[in-house]
């Protein structure tokens, strides 16, 4: 059953039982409306929109072929190339999800072509799309932000900086991996003059006019988030239109995509919100926030119950659905321990996106699959992103001892 309606209908099975009929039906009548009305929701459509047309018009080609000019003589360099160019996919998507797929269909054949290991390849395309969520616009922060009434623009200034950090740590894992086992990635290219270089970043402008667009307006205060996003959707239209990529079959797959994505995680919100309403009348979440801060009176062992928790609800739900699953019960615990919302939402965030790559339901891995086919076993894609787990459980420890990572750039911006 699709986690939002299993969310709904426990809901509204439970409120029929504890209030009757009326409140049930009520509040299902009411609390839809409600979520849905929140103007900041619009936003998500419009990023989704422009993440779909920057994939299905191929806008982010030229920041990967760029990037892999400009580090083909570093050892692992096509990797290392494929993360920062996921990392520019991400400023443009907000979705791990599509910048995996995008990434994977131009990266992995290039990496294959010069005789990258199967599993280094495909693994490192898997974990760089976990980037997506932690650089803005991220889906999961839009989502955070009105639930936990975080400002956007904030959650946004935190995820750049857990985002990069994100990105550098994975550029260790490959850097380290191919030093102790060069034949992992044994083709390197350390000819390229700076002719070559500089030419090919005429390829990034798509990317960095969009970029430009958004953050430039964002951050210099002509539009709100919940405005970026569609201005961000009419750039990258004009984008590929004026390169020569935008055409109406195109245009209307990404519109359909968008829909059906949109759709989906708002039903999927409807069901916590509604979850969170009949937590809130049984009396259910106070106990449950209750009974946790009872049991890890110490932070850091609270810290590490939350971080369990989520690791391994991340094993079996995706994303979106895990938070809005446990935030009803997550918050109060969070916020009675004192603890910065913002800071939390980032930590949370790069949690969540753990979970797209652990065994046995890690969605990035399965996109990756569908990519190459039968020519890389799922086996080897997990086996692939193990290194890259470890260093993600390194970044979320270093996160929470160090909460002003994330802290800084939303301090300079008040």
């Amino acid at each position: 059953m699709p986690i939002g309606i299993a969310l709904i209908g426990v809901s509204f099975g439970g409120l029929w039982i504890l209030m009757g009929s009326r409140v049930a039906w009520g509040s299902l009548s009411i609390i839809p409306y409600q979520f849905t009305s929140s103007w900041i929701l619009s936003s998500i459509p419009m990023f989704l929109f422009l993440g779909f047309i920057s994939y299905h018009t191929q806008l982010t080609r030229g920041m990967f072929h760029a990037a892999r000019i400009w580090l083909s003589a570093l050892p692992g360099g096509l990797a290392i190339a494929l993360i920062f160019g996921s990392a520019g996919f991400a400023a443009v998507s907000g979705s791990s999800i599509a910048c995996s797929a995008a990434m994977g269909r131009i990266a992995i054949p290039e990496m294959m072509k010069h005789r990258y290991h199967p599993e280094l390849a495909t693994g490192t395309v898997a974990v760089a799309g976990t980037i997506g969520a932690l650089i803005p616009p991220s889906i999961i922060l839009i989502l955070y932000g009105v639930i936990a009434q975080i400002s956007i623009t904030d959650l946004f200034l935190g995820g750049i900086s857990a985002g990069l950090l994100t990105a550098l740590g994975y550029v260790i894992v490959v850097l380290v991996r191919v030093w102790l086992n060069p034949d992992l990635a044994p083709d390197r290219d350390p000819g390229v003059t700076w002719s070559e270089k500089l030419l090919a970043l005429k390829g990034t402008w798509p990317i960095l006019l969009i970029m430009l667009g958004i953050f430039g307006g964002l951050f210099g205060g002509i539009f709100t988030p919940t405005e970026a996003g569609a201005v961000g959707a009419f750039l990258a239209c004009l984008v590929a239109l004026v390169s020569g990529q935008l055409t109406l079959a195109r245009f209307l797959t990404a519109a359909r995509e968008t829909l059906m994505t949109t759709a989906a995680l708002l039903i999927i919100a409807v069901g916590a919100s509604l979850l969170t309403r009949f937590l809130a009348l049984s009396g259910a979440g106070d106990y449950l926030s209750t009974g946790i801060m009872s049991i890890a009176t110490n932070p850091v062992m609270l810290m590490i119950g939350i971080v369990c928790v989520y690791l391994l609800i991340g094993m079996f739900l995706e994303p979106i659905g895990a938070m809005l699953l446990t935030l009803p019960i997550i918050l109060p615990v969070v916020d009675a321990s004192g603890w910065s919302l913002l800071w939390f939402g980032i930590v949370l965030t790069k949690l969540l996106e753990i979970g797209m790559i652990t065994p046995p339901i890690g969605m990035n891995v399965f996109v990756i699959k569908s990519v190459v086919g039968e020519l890389v076993k799922t086996s080897a894609i997990f086996r692939g992103v193990l290194w890259f787990i470890v260093m993600d459980l390194i970044l979320v420890a270093i996160l929470c001892a160090f909460p002003q990572l994330v802290l800084f750039l939303p301090g300079l911006s008040g």
